[in-house]
């Protein structure tokens, strides 16, 4: 059985990897031969939620695997609310921390309950609307799901923070 998503979101690799389903192929585009004869790109499944990710960037199988675990953290992040909303213990989150996926989510979650509104998603997280913008607006993927989900909700795009 599947854990909650937070303990699945703030795990370590090894933790992760044991709900997933892994697969290791040769990377395809530019690269010469070294990139052709050695099986370095990596998929990850996550059959239960029915998501995957993949990477092959980096000419180091161990690499790329860690690019593809935490593209996979970052889709259950995008795509597996919780509700009631709890809002993050706090609103310092580097995008290269590990808790980042964990945050991101959180945030989604509280702007989900908060039906879309970066005012009351604001309030709730204790910050202003402007900071939060800013917040969302650092991570290009994350402020375009914000996006997808105010246009599902027929509300119009925000503009991006001055």
């Amino acid at each position: 059985m599947l854990p909650a998503r937070n303990i699945l979101l703030s795990s370590g690799d090894q933790e992760l990897l044991r709900y997933c389903k892994i697969s290791f192929t040769k990377g395809t585009g530019p690269g010469g031969q070294k990139r052709n004869k050695t099986s370095s790109a990596v998929q990850i499944e996550l059959p239960e939620l029915n998501l995957s990710a993949q990477d092959c960037t980096e000419c180091s199988q161990i690499r790329n695997r860690e690019n593809a675990l935490q593209k996979l953290r970052m889709e259950i992040a995008f795509l597996c609310r919780i509700s009631p909303a709890v809002p993050p213990e706090t609103m310092e989150c580097s995008l290269n921390s590990p808790r980042y996926p964990l945050f991101a989510a959180q945030l989604l979650d509280v702007f989900a309950d908060s039906k879309c509104d970066p005012r009351l998603t604001a309030e709730k997280c204790g910050v202003s609307p402007t900071a939060l913008l800013k917040k969302l607006h650092r991570d290009p993927h994350l402020w375009q799901y914000i996006q997808k989900m105010r246009i599902s909700a027929d509300l119009h795009k925000l503009n991006p923070p001055s």
